[in-house]
């Protein structure tokens, strides 16, 4: 399977936690407490809080687009301090990734990528994708998920896996 059509499967989770942050919005009202704090929790003192969880998320999915793809990927500050600011976020990475098509990764075999952390070293597009980029994103969409799930949003699998294309 194509590159793309994994990023098309990303960007509709991406989607889907956008209805998480809905559905935290409305739980918060219910308890009659700010969403915002929600951004802050974390499930262990080193993971990361909420808010960030949900910035990699959309990172990954926006330099695996670009990187792939032998482009610059856009660049968001990480400033995000409020849910709307985070649905701002989802909204314009998801847009980003409509700007791509199949072809834009034609090359992504041969392209070599590497990081400043990799000291060096390089992948190929498809091996940076497979092996660093999606395991990155579903990491990250997950402990989203559970910190929204442990913090008593009602979402649940069908919330996660978002709507299927069932015939």
């Amino acid at each position: 399977m194509s590159i793309h059509a994994h990023l098309l499967e990303m960007k509709k989770l991406l989607g889907n936690v956008d209805h998480w942050l809905t559905k935290a919005v409305a739980h918060a009202e219910a308890k009659k407490f700010d969403v915002n704090t929600l951004l802050q929790m974390r499930l262990a003192p080193d993971m990361f809080p909420l808010v960030r969880q949900i910035q990699s998320t959309c990172d990954q999915v926006k330099y695996g687009a670009a990187r792939c793809a032998g482009k610059e990927p856009p660049s968001h500050p990480d400033t995000e301090t409020t849910v709307d600011e985070l649905r701002k976020r989802i909204a314009t990475v998801t847009a980003y990734v409509d700007t791509f098509s199949a072809s834009d990764f034609a090359a992504a075999d041969e392209r070599k990528i590497s990081l400043p952390r990799w000291e060096g070293k390089w992948m190929t597009g498809r091996d940076y994708f497979i092996e660093h980029c999606q395991p990155n994103f579903f990491f990250h969409l997950a402990m989203a998920y559970a910190l929204l799930r442990h913090n008593g949003v009602e979402i649940g699998k069908r919330d996660y896996l978002g709507a299927m294309t069932l015939r």
